[in-house]
């Protein structure tokens, strides 16, 4: 096993290589960029920004001062009308002055060492800018993983044993209905619901925590931390559990189909357990171990409309804002992150099989 989780770890680098080349060859020819976007603000013809620009007023005041040189023979859209030196200065504070393959092999060379720079428009490490985001998404993947994991779990088990009976198929409309609504269009409707929409404020509409939640006391903390998460992780759900479900009732239908189930009950063991004694252990093996996996893919795809509607300010937020916005060094560090991770939690998803069922051996596969 130690041999195979080498090997599985050294293959991690080649991908992630491959992710980031492919990502950086894709940004040098999509139009735009930071120095774009600093022209079209000068000019007061940027309208695309999701956030206001920090921490560059001496440019742009610079490039207002600029207006007026002759800069026709610029590559940048809007540069018309500025100082070629003003631009020059632009492209060596983005390090646009290097080369393409010089960028590239810094950057590698730094994220090989976690050291993601700082961002082009806020004035602050990225790194920073990752843990100030952190906490919201942690809070919607990893609550929405358990809650969809604690419905589904039971529920699927309850549609395996009564299967093809009135309970198995009214269950199987109503998962079938919340797998079609979408997140973000549930979570409008539990607003307009009980957000004070147009019927009930029963929960509040944006935020983590209350205003005055450092000087609650620790219950009254983790109530207020409950009643502002409700509502998302709600409609987070909504779609997860109905995966989840289906996928848990479709695996121990396999199960208790096979000779040793029969085999079990012929020797008079009671359904209880053979269900919970011999089936469960099988038949969770697929559904556990895909437990990681769940939970990034909740953690970092899931979430940006969610923390859209509901003015969570997490990471699928920060990285839509960065792309709108051209911050790359933001942008390829949530890459570099979120493809580092995922590859990780598949190596985690497949020790979760072997440590369920000692009987898997991926090495042995392999070999």
């Amino acid at each position: 096993m130690a041999a195979y989780i080498l090997r599985r770890l050294l293959l991690m680098v080649p991908t992630v290589f491959g992710i980031m080349l492919i990502s950086f060859v894709i940004v040098q020819f999509a139009p735009g960029g930071p120095i774009e976007r600093i022209l079209a603000q000068v000019k007061g013809t940027d309208a695309g920004a999701t956030s206001r620009i920090s921490g560059g007023g001496g440019d742009l005041g610079a490039a207002r001062a600029a207006i007026g040189a002759d800069a026709s023979s610029s590559r940048y859209r809007g540069a018309q009308g500025l100082d070629p030196a003003f631009i020059k200065q632009l492209e060596t504070q983005f390090g646009f002055d290097k080369p393409a393959p010089e960028r590239f092999a810094k950057m590698l060379w730094d994220y090989a060492r976690f050291d993601f720079g700082r961002s082009y428009f806020r004035d602050v490490s990225v790194l920073q800018l990752i843990r100030e985001k952190l906490p919201v998404s942690i809070t919607l993947g990893l609550w929405m993983t358990l809650l969809s994991y604690a419905v589904s779990i039971p529920l699927g088990i309850r549609k395996a044993v009564t299967d093809g009976q009135a309970f198995d198929v009214w269950t199987s409309g109503v998962v079938i209905v919340g797998y079609a609504i979408p997140s973000f269009l549930f979570a409008i409707l539990l607003i307009v619901l009980f957000a004070g929409g147009s019927f009930y404020q029963l929960f509040p509409l944006r935020g983590l925590t209350s205003d005055n939640w450092a000087q609650l006391s620790w219950p009254a903390r983790a109530l207020d931390y409950a009643w502002h998460i409700a509502l998302p992780i709600t409609a987070m759900a909504l779609g997860a559990f109905a995966t989840s479900t289906l996928l848990t009732k479709n695996s121990f239908l396999d199960e208790i189909r096979k000779q040793y189930v029969l085999t079990a009950r012929m020797k008079g063991l009671s359904e209880r357990g053979v269900l919970y004694g011999h089936v469960f252990r099988n038949a969770m093996l697929i559904v556990v171990a895909g437990f990681p996996g769940a939970f990034i893919s909740a953690f970092f795809a899931g979430s940006l409309l969610i923390e859209t509607i509901f003015s969570l300010d997490g990471l699928g937020l920060l990285s839509f804002e960065s792309i709108v916005n051209r911050d790359y060094p933001v942008v390829f560090a949530n890459l570099y992150i979120f493809s580092l991770l995922g590859l990780v939690v598949n190596l985690l998803s497949d020790l979760t099989y072997t440590w369920i069922d000692p009987r898997i051996d991926f090495e042995t596969r392999e070999a």
